[in-house]
């Protein structure tokens, strides 16, 4: 069921935001809105765009090998942790994610134009690939780290997901429908990955202090703030931060929010191997 609901709401985000004609006037208006000048992006020295700078990752070209290391990660706490198939399950969240995210971006969801926008505005980016990386690294990270730590672990992923999602809003790459449909395909895969284990393995409803919900998605809140604030527009830096936020909260709630199989505690990796004596 959750995969079903994230896919109808990548889904509906498509079509009432691309295509339709006031979708798409209501996002290229915000392009118009404020001096286009990359630098009035209160982060941008950490994009990776200004000369010399060090990319934030996986901003610019730091996309493929934060993708890389991500799953590099993965494969490595998998062996240790020995969580086959959670480790297989994370795996598939991001192989499935970048994979599928350059599938339907370049052959089966078009932008048609329907309001004779101006060529830089016709641009296929649904969904967003910066964004998308964030996202299911944070999902496939809970699935194969320890269940104490895992709340902690969503918690910095989401914290790391507003910032990449807002800056990616506000800095004219990307409309806030590509920044949301890039989450909600995370999650859409995240939701099948684990409605594919096995009871035994799928992870539960995750044990974190009570005030930590609330925590993270208050700072997570102060981040997409401050990551899509620009000094010329304050109307465009609300958007971003608004879109930034509900991504947030959407992948907080596809990794603690809600158990994958309700009769189970907890996902549990493979005991240690005893031998007989």
């Amino acid at each position: 069921m959750p995969a079903l609901l994230y896919t109808l709401g990548f889904l509906t985000v498509y079509l009432l935001a691309i295509c339709t004609p006031w979708g798409q006037r209501a996002e290229n208006v915000l392009f118009d809105l404020g001096r286009d000048n990359p630098e009035d992006v209160w982060i941008y020295p950490l994009s990776g765009a200004e000369y010399g700078s060090t990319p934030l990752p996986p901003l610019e070209l730091s996309a493929k090998p934060t993708l890389m290391v991500g799953l590099a990660v993965i494969v490595v706490l998998t062996l240790v942790r020995r969580c086959w198939w959670q480790g297989c399950a994370a795996l598939g969240v991001v192989i499935l994610t970048a994979g599928g995210k350059e599938v339907l971006k370049s052959t089966i969801l078009p932008r048609p134009d329907l309001v004779g926008a101006r060529e830089s505005l016709l641009d296929q980016g649904f969904p967003s690939g910066h964004t998308a990386i964030p996202a299911a690294l944070t999902l496939a990270a809970v699935l194969v780290v320890s269940p104490r730590i895992r709340p902690y672990v969503a918690t910095a992923g989401v914290l790391w997901l507003a910032c990449i999602a807002a800056y990616s809003a506000t800095n004219g790459g990307h409309r806030p429908s590509e920044v949301l449909g890039a989450t909600l395909l995370a999650c859409a895969c995240y939701g099948l990955a684990t409605w594919l284990l096995p009871p035994a393995a799928a992870p539960g409803a995750m044990r974190s202090p009570r005030a930590l919900p609330v925590i993270t998605l208050t700072t997570a809140l102060a981040v997409a703030l401050v990551s899509g604030a620009r000094n010329d527009t304050l109307t465009r830096s609300l958007v971003s931060a608004a879109t930034a936020f509900i991504c947030a909260a959407l992948v907080w709630y596809a990794a603690v929010g809600r158990p994958a199989h309700a009769h189970t505690e907890s996902g549990t990796c493979s005991p240690p191997t005893t031998w007989p004596r």
